[in-house]
């Protein structure tokens, strides 16, 4: 999610009757039986036994929390939208600069990541190379340049790891082939998406509606979220949050692709927020797999209240391909 923390996980309400203590404690089988004449008298107030339990005082109910700093991630999450949208209008060159920093910084991340917790060495070097080759040569060239330059990539990993002893070679060149195009090569779209006539908009309008997905899903899912969406990937999504994802999305996309979008029409941007609440959620969930295979709740710490850049990036990557082709089939390739 761009800007906004994980949607948390909501349980049900606290009972407050449970665990109170009745008004004038447990009633007597005389009590119970007034026709029954107690053997002896009971004192009124009889000492507690030193182990008996104590009655449970009730809780009151715990507030939902976003399990995140939520100053922080809205602060940085501005932050980030100021540079890219400055970037983005001001010089385009400069915003494919963003986007290569932004992919490298994610596949050292992941290769970290890897490393780290499965002993997988995907070879950073090729990665970061070829990735940046990749998002340049998509921009330059279109899709002919991002295939080509990830073939180039695929065969560098390929050769690079043969550095290295035999012992592991498949596992690690499949996780480096993986990483090429989990991150770069999915990038490489928005750098397409940018080679347009009217780039910049179409990007901005991407951007815009990713976030409003991401924010429907978690303002919806934290108030009324109830039914869990996938629990064994991301026990904090609910699919009342995926409704809010979607109406926030589409009512955005109709806005947006109406008025930003050179001959773009209301109903074409219902159905590009459809889409992109759909692959945005997915890609949540494609990097939540990863990260609980892993064992780790972020990629990394590099950005306060959210993590790491691969945390920003998860719902982002898969969105951009679809974007693209939605918008060149509805207004063409500009």
């Amino acid at each position: 999610m761009p800007i906004v923390p994980d949607v948390p996980e909501h349980g049900g309400d606290q009972d407050d009757d449970q665990g109170t203590a009745r008004p004038g404690g447990p009633r007597s089988y005389h009590d119970q039986n007034p026709s029954v004449q107690p053997y002896a008298a009971v004192p009124q107030n009889p000492e507690p036994m030193p182990d008996a339990p104590q009655p449970a005082r009730s809780q009151p109910p715990q507030k939902k929390s976003a399990g995140r700093d939520l100053g922080a991630a809205i602060g940085v999450g501005v932050g980030l939208g100021v540079v890219i949208v400055a970037s983005l209008f001001f010089v385009k060159a400069v915003f494919v600069g963003v986007v290569v920093v932004a992919v490298v910084v994610g596949l050292w991340e992941l290769t970290e990541r890897l490393e780290e917790r499965k002993g997988i060495k995907a070879p950073l070097v090729p990665l970061a190379i070829g990735g940046a080759a990749m998002v340049v040569a998509g921009y330059a060239r279109g899709a002919e340049g991002a295939w080509v330059a990830m073939a180039l990539t695929a065969l560098a990993v390929l050769v690079w790891r043969m550095t290295e002893p035999p012992e592991g070679y498949l596992r690690d060149v499949t996780a480096g082939l993986f990483a090429a195009f989990y991150v770069p090569f999915l990038a490489t779209f928005v750098a397409m998406m940018l080679m347009a006539d009217d780039g910049e908009w179409r990007v901005l309008v991407f951007l815009i509606l990713t976030v409003v997905s991401d924010t429907g899903a978690y303002a919806v899912g934290w108030r009324f979220g109830r039914t869990k969406l996938a629990p064994r990937i991301s026990p904090g999504k609910t699919r009342e949050g995926l409704l809010g994802a979607v109406a926030f999305a589409m009512v955005a996309g109709a806005l947006c692709t109406h008025f930003l979008i050179d001959d773009g029409t209301w109903w074409q941007g219902l159905l590009l927020g459809l889409a992109v609440a759909v692959s945005a959620t997915l890609g949540d969930l494609g990097e939540s797999m990863i990260k609980r295979d892993l064992g780790i709740k972020d990629m990394g710490t590099l950005l306060p209240g959210h993590g790491g850049i691969m945390d920003r990036l998860d719902s982002l990557l898969p969105t951009a391909p679809v974007a693209w082709l939605l918008l060149v089939v509805f207004v063409g390739s500009g």
